[in-house]
């Protein structure tokens, strides 16, 4: 099978990438990436002898329409997107463009060229957010979406826009609407990450709030088997939630993350709540797990140590991302050597 990931060279792509290429030897991956800010190619350095990276936008259509006609994909999995709230707050356009249009792109040459299967990975944020006095409510695949964000509006519509392509040009698609990831290669401006390399650092870590919104917590390796499960026995046209059972107030991911780092809890700095900062995340994954059989292998105390552990182990990586250096990497390995 021929797999083309989007975003390959952001967060979760990068370990999707990680996670195919391991578990399927015999498939070939076509890794595609901007390399915008978020991007880094060191995160695919492990496996890039195995796979074929293709340094592009998916708003080019014409470049996007080019690719898929040489390479005649089988499934594409389309992780490439803006994520960062607070970001789209600041420039929301550049989120509608690559979350919306990007999406569309994509959708267009797999109609035109034959793809037998377009994953679209989403967020629960497009669901809006839960009470935090009402523990029993969880969400499902059939609520209403309620954005709050820009970023979590774009993300809605293109899952609206997905649905449309399967219903009026019968293009088989399936979406993902995952909880918060966690793990390796995650980029620095994400809340774990921010807090284990600030605390390092003993920098104060900035909350917002009080720290009470709650989020259910996924390891990346646990959405990975997901998305691979959706993608190889998924039903056409379906959405599935993927969530950790993992719900912890940002205050407890942080008190978590310096207890584990024998740091002192008056690194903590409450600063002034984001603008329509959502309340709870909680989902119900009851539907993947029934249907696909699916089965998380983290648990949240578990898999916050090993991903602690791992920064502590890869501390090169990330601090070449807050020094800026990473965005040198590709000039370097590819243009420089000609790759």
């Amino acid at each position: 099978m021929k797999i083309l990931v989007t975003g390959a060279a952001g967060f979760i792509g990068g370990n999707y990438v990680h996670y195919i290429v391991e578990k399927y030897p015999e498939d070939e991956v076509v890794a595609l990436d901007k390399l915008t800010y978020a991007g880094n190619l060191e995160t695919l350095e492990p496996v890039m002898d195995k796979i074929k990276f293709v340094k592009e936008d998916i708003c080019n259509r014409e470049a996007i329409f080019k690719l898929f006609e040489e390479e005649k994909f089988d499934v594409v999995v389309n992780f490439a997107a803006e994520s960062h709230v607070d970001r789209s707050i600041e420039d929301p356009e550049v989120f509608l463009m690559t979350n919306i249009i990007g999406t569309q792109v994509l959708m267009d040459a797999s109609r035109k060229y034959g793809v037998k299967r377009f994953h679209q990975v989403s967020t629960d944020e497009v669901y809006g957010d839960l009470p935090l006095d009402r523990p029993d409510l969880l969400f499902t695949e059939d609520m209403p979406l309620i954005t709050s964000s820009p970023y979590s509006a774009s993300k809605a519509s293109a899952d609206l826009l997905v649905e449309a392509y399967n219903r009026t040009f019968k293009l088989p698609v399936t979406i993902s609407r995952c909880s918060n990831n966690y793990g390796p290669y995650q980029f620095p401006e994400k809340l774990i990450p921010l807090m284990i390399s600030r605390a390092l650092d003993d920098e104060k870590l900035p909350v917002y709030g009080k720290g009470e919104n709650v989020r259910d917590w996924l390891h990346v390796k646990d959405h990975c088997s997901a998305i691979d499960l959706i993608v190889r026995n998924g039903k056409d046209g379906e959405v599935y939630n993927i969530g950790g059972n993992n719900e912890r107030t940002n205050l407890e991911v942080v008190k978590t993350i310096l207890k584990e780092l024998g740091k002192s809890e008056d690194l903590i700095n409450y600063v002034t709540d984001r603008p329509g900062h959502d309340l709870r995340y909680a989902i119900d994954p009851t539907k993947i797990e029934t249907e696909l059989g699916w089965v998380p292998e983290y648990d949240f105390d578990t898999g916050i140590k090993q991903t602690i552990q791992w920064y502590l182990d890869n501390k090169s990586w990330w601090e070449k991302i807050i020094s800026g250096e990473y965005q040198e990497y590709y000039e370097k390995m590819y243009i420089e050597k000609g790759r």
